[in-house]
């Protein structure tokens, strides 16, 4: 690991400037909110969900960590990442109760953010969608997600982020991070404070950071803007979040590699000399024999995007017992994957091209939900539409000693298109529940929502399929009840059914990564998938501590996945296919505990087995049938034990905690006979605030570790998919985890 020792930036200067005046510490915690608990557990809720407030996003180990990272505390959540902060994004993984990221739904104020995959087609991340600072709060529903929330991917549960408001008052924060690897981030803040006319912030955030392994960096620039206004009982908000991202990859590694090349091992960048002499060697060109070896490096890969995200929502009382919430938004998305590969070419016989997967998405929806109150009944109505125009195509680009393209520029002038397509998806959703008092104590919760997914594709270029496809189902349910046995204490439980809508996209799990007679084949009786969702728990309070416990079953039918077909359909090797289902069933804990003022400790603990209930079945060319014995296997990337902890101390002064995060053995095979072992990590972080800092009306600094012990181990697991077996340890579809890093963070605030 390369340590770096930083020259002060100006913002870092003016900061320590201000630190060097005698401070006058204060207490700017009240002890209100000194003595309350980390997590929120949804108390008179009919299902499990638990949030974070902005303080909890504050407390992370260094400015600019993923809002997913700090989410992770929470059980059932599995999240993995390559890098320190978790924003790497071909390497970050979010699981809930062992549902992908893809099967999930996420939401910024509102806005749906799709099922935040790397190879955007219907949203984009999180920590492109805002700056980590701005965010206030998050809710997570581990199980089953409100029927209005708009996703049509969300087979598990929901995550939903909320943005910060403008300040009241008017004021300018700065805050410059400094770390590891010649980390850097900037974070300026201007707000206006409230006025008749409204409160308004405009924020800027750089950040640029050296991989921790090889060479290249992760660049990013982002600016949000958020307007509110409040009038009688009504608010108009509306916001504007810009991102442009260009991050270099680190290589996907095996078992054997690390075994073989070293935990640090990388791709040849910037070294293009080493990667054309391996792609001459090692790789079949110019008369050479190919040998395994070619796939341990190439030259780079990386990823670029750039994103507009802007929302306005209107919360109307429109009578006493009458709301009205409307939320219009758009999305555009440039992206490019870039990967030099030496399996390709250039035209004046260099052994490497760039092979681009090239993005485009122009996203515009509306959502509504109208609250009536009537007779003891709280009915919700809501709606969601959405028309998402999404382009994607497969591109290379010449390279040459004399030439060779930048891994952090959108290239231009390609020699050969492979593919490119237009998609058009449009989303529908309507649902509609009740919540009323069947007793003093019970409260019923009942509803559905209808959801309606078509898929229009345009191959514009190459031979692929083209088509529409629909996934719909017009009666998805929700029903639950919460009992109060008492003023701290409630009983809940939940039943659900969900749908995930096919992807509108040429790669990934697509109806459309096929041929012509693939898709042709399969359009008519491909089941979309769902889930039933079952769940029960206890919640507790009081004001030293609070809990939950929470026990679930969960039916995934209807899998898909890319399966041999044979020769009925020519020249094709793989189509998606139904193979069945998954079970899923565990127990879920949280426990927050007040332990004296200014110290709580919280806890979460996740117990569970998932298994995959059918066997696989394809047929090769000359149509002989194989079984792969799955069934009863654990599904990969599914750990059985996760334990958090993470103790807090807090006096409006000094400020730190220590955290610690435990999980189990996973499986990266289906057949199960490959895994990573299970790890520990440690996570420390510790500061001050301060008023009256010379020209500063509040400041602080505080000092982040991460990976604290410095161990060795594996993230991210499938960065390359999974297979059915991999014995000798070759699949190249593993990243290691990154070692000790160190932050510093200054802040001030005029």
């Amino acid at each position: 690991m390369r340590t770096a020792v930083h020259a002060l930036t100006p913002v870092a200067t003016l900061l320590a400037l201000a630190f060097a005046a005698a401070p006058a510490l204060a207490q700017t915690t009240d002890t209100q909110e000194l003595e309350r608990v980390t997590v929120t557990l949804g108390r008179g809720q009919i299902r499990s969900v638990q949030g974070l407030t902005k303080a909890d996003f504050e407390a992370a180990a260094a400015a600019g960590q993923s809002p997913l990272a700090t989410v992770s505390r929470l059980p059932g959540v599995n999240f993995q990442s390559a890098d320190p902060l978790g924003n790497y994004e071909w390497s970050t993984r979010f699981t809930v109760r062992a549902f992908s990221q893809n099967q999930l739904g996420f939401t910024l104020d509102g806005v749906p953010l799709g099922d935040m995959s790397y190879g955007n087609l219907n949203g984009l991340h999180i920590s492109r969608a805002i700056s980590s600072e701005n965010v206030a709060r998050a809710e997570l529903s581990q199980g089953t997600g409100a029927l209005d929330t708009p996703s049509s991917s969300n087979l598990g549960g929901t995550l939903q982020f909320f943005s910060a408001d403008p300040a009241k008052a008017f004021g300018l924060q700065a805050s410059q991070t400094l770390g590891s690897d010649s980390n850097s981030r900037t974070f300026l803040r201007l707000d206006s404070g409230s006025s008749e006319l409204g409160a308004v912030y405009l924020s800027y955030t750089r950040q640029v950071a050296d991989k921790w392994r090889g060479e290249g960096q992760q660049r990013q620039e982002q600016v949000n803007l958020k307007y509110v206004k409040d009038f009688g009982e009504n608010r108009l908000s509306a916001f504007l979040n810009t991102s442009n991202r260009r991050e270099i990859d680190y290589q996907d590694m095996s078992l054997e590699m690390i075994n073989r090349l070293g935990y640090n091992w990388d791709n040849f960048y910037p070294d293009f000399a080493a990667a054309v002499k391996a792609a001459n060697t090692l790789c079949g060109n110019n008369g050479s024999t190919y040998v395994a070896q070619c796939d341990d490096a190439y030259y780079a890969g990386s990823g670029l995007r750039k994103d507009t995200l802007a929302g306005v929502t209107l919360d109307a009382k429109l009578a006493d017992n009458l709301r009205l919430k409307t939320t219009v938004y758009h999305h555009k998305n440039d992206g490019r994957g870039l990967w030099f590969t030496p399996y390709t070419a250039s035209p004046d016989g260099t052994p490497i091209a760039l092979r681009t997967t090239e993005y485009a998405i122009k996203r515009n929806g509306l959502s509504a939900t109208l609250d009536y109150d009537i007779a003891g009944h709280q009915l919700r109505a809501s709606v969601w539409h959405e028309n998402n125009d999404f382009d994607q195509a497969r591109r290379f680009y010449a390279t040459s000693p004399s030439a060779v393209p930048s891994p952090y520029d959108f290239p231009s002038n390609p020699f050969f298109t492979q593919w490119q397509y237009a998609f058009t998806t449009k989303t529908d959703q309507f649902s509609l529940s009740d919540t009323v008092a069947i007793a003093p104590d019970l409260t019923l919760g009942a509803g559905f929502k209808s959801l309606r997914a078509k898929i229009d594709a345009n191959r514009q270029i190459g031979t692929g399929p083209a088509g529409s496809i629909t996934a719909s189902k017009g009666f998805l349910p929700q029903v639950g009840l919460n009992y109060q046995l008492s003023r701290t204490d409630e009983l809940f439980t939940s039943v659900s059914k969900n749908m995930r809508a096919y992807q509108g996209a040429a790669t990934g799990t697509t109806p459309f990564a096929t041929t012509q007679a693939g898709f042709d084949a399969i359009k008519g009786s491909l089941r979309p998938e769902t889930s039933t969702n079952f769940e029960a728990g206890w919640r507790t309070t009081s004001k030293l501590y609070e809990a939950a416990v929470t026990a679930y079953l969960v039916n995934f039918k209807d899998r898909l996945l890319g399966v041999t077909q044979g020769s009925g359909i020519q020249g094709n090797p793989t189509v998606l296919s139904n193979v069945g289902g998954v079970r899923t069933k565990g127990l879920e804990a949280a426990l927050s505990l007040r332990l004296m003022p200014g110290v709580s400790w919280y806890n979460s603990l996740s117990l569970s087995r998932s298994t995959y209930q059918d066997n696989v079945v394809t047929k090769d060319a000359n149509n002989q049938t194989t079984t792969v014995a799955i069934a009863g296997k654990h599904v990969v990337d599914a750990p059985d034990q996760m334990v958090k902890s993470i103790l807090s101390y807090d006096d409006g002064s000094w400020f730190g905690n220590l955290g610690a995060d435990y999980m189990s053995k996973r499986y990266y095979s289906y057949l199960n006979d490959a895994s990573v072992d299970g790890r520990v990590l440690f996570n420390l972080s510790g500061g001050l605030r301060a008023k009256g800092l010379g020209f500063l009306s509040e400041g602080s600094v505080q000092v982040g570790v991460t990976n604290l012990t410095n161990k060795k181990y594996i993230s991210t697991v499938g960065s390359n998919g999974f297979i059915n077996s991999d014995p000798t340890g070759t699949n190249q579809t593993l990243l290691t985890g990154a070692p000790r890093q160190y932050f510093i963070t200054f802040t001030g605030k005029l």
